[in-house]
């Protein structure tokens, strides 16, 4: 397990991270997500040891990264795929991480098969694309076939394909008992694959939960209804907790009242109905409604809903 205990992480007068606490587990899709200036490079930063918390501990597997005596077998880190000498190859690049841990040549030859990289692996990484990067960063990852994978922004930059590949791929891992922790702003892609989510705003948590339990605690459902009677629809639904907001003239969006509710309605008061459909909400709405106290750069239309 990845486990974040009580962590802080303070910066002179700045408190980058305050008493975080959460755990991802094999067989998890862990998101990790936060707006801009959460603190989420800092966590994994300091799981890996490249910052030392202030107070608190963070462990992989039981131990701190550090006093594992071959880390890379047991996580695989993306933080920062360019992080790479531009005059080296690829292969040259995965061959020298390889032997300090005694990882065969076969291994390196699989992971550079794997991202797709065969054509380019005797290219120098200066020349690579954002996305020919990240896949040179996610083979690096698995090159110790570690338990863990823990990666930050990894579909930053790669086409369809790539995206899909990247998908399937932590889906895999995750699928064969391994810890996945994925850092990233794309929450459509966070949604399809991950299967617990930590959030965190300023340092502090703000959720450990589902995605289908963040979007029912944080979302009021909506049904879209579409009425050739919609005066006599809004008497039907006249309570206090119910909400009707006109979308045009024969339509509305309801809210405090599931679907089959207001058929119930329509029916008992003879009103017609041409159109009753749930509204779907996304992580990506969820998400914006947790945080929208907690956004370090706020836009003026984020402001304006405050």
């Amino acid at each position: 397990m990845i486990e974040v205990q009580q962590v802080t992480k303070r910066y002179d007068t700045r408190t980058a991270v305050h008493q975080l606490s959460f755990t991802a587990r094999p067989g998890q899709v862990t998101g990790f997500l936060g707006p801009n200036g959460a603190g989420k490079s800092t966590t994994m930063r300091m799981i890996v040891g490249l910052d030392a918390p202030t107070e608190g501990r963070a462990t992989v597997n039981g131990k701190r990264y550090a006093d594992h005596p071959a880390p890379l077998r047991e996580i695989g880190v993306l933080l920062e795929a360019k992080s790479v000498h531009p005059g080296r190859t690829a292969l040259s690049h995965l061959l020298g991480m390889a032997r300090t841990h005694r990882i065969p040549r076969r291994r390196v030859d699989e992971v550079i098969d794997m991202a797709g990289l065969s054509a380019v692996a005797g290219k120098r990484v200066g020349g690579f694309s954002l996305g020919m990067g990240q896949r040179l960063g996610i083979a690096a990852a698995l090159l110790g076939d570690p338990a863990a994978v823990m990666l930050d922004e990894p579909v930053n930059g790669l086409d369809p394909e790539g995206v899909l590949w990247v998908r399937n791929l932590l889906s895999g891992l995750a699928g064969e008992g391994r810890i996945v922790m994925l850092s990233s702003h794309l929450m459509n892609e966070v949604s399809l694959i991950a299967t617990h989510l930590v959030i965190i705003g300023r340092g502090r948590l703000l959720a450990d939960t589902t995605v289908d339990d963040l979007i029912g605690e944080q979302t009021t459902a909506g049904v879209v209804v579409a009425t050739s009677d919609m005066a006599t629809l809004r008497t039907a639904l006249s309570r206090p907790d119910i909400m009707v907001t006109s979308t045009g003239a024969d339509r509305a969006l309801v809210t405090g009242i599931p679907a089959h509710e207001i058929a119930r309605l329509a029916v008992e008061h003879g009103v017609p109905l041409f159109e009753l459909v749930p509204q779907a909400v996304s992580l990506e709405e969820a998400f914006m409604k947790l945080t929208r106290d907690v956004v370090e750069y706020p836009s003026a239309e984020r402001e304006a809903t405050r």
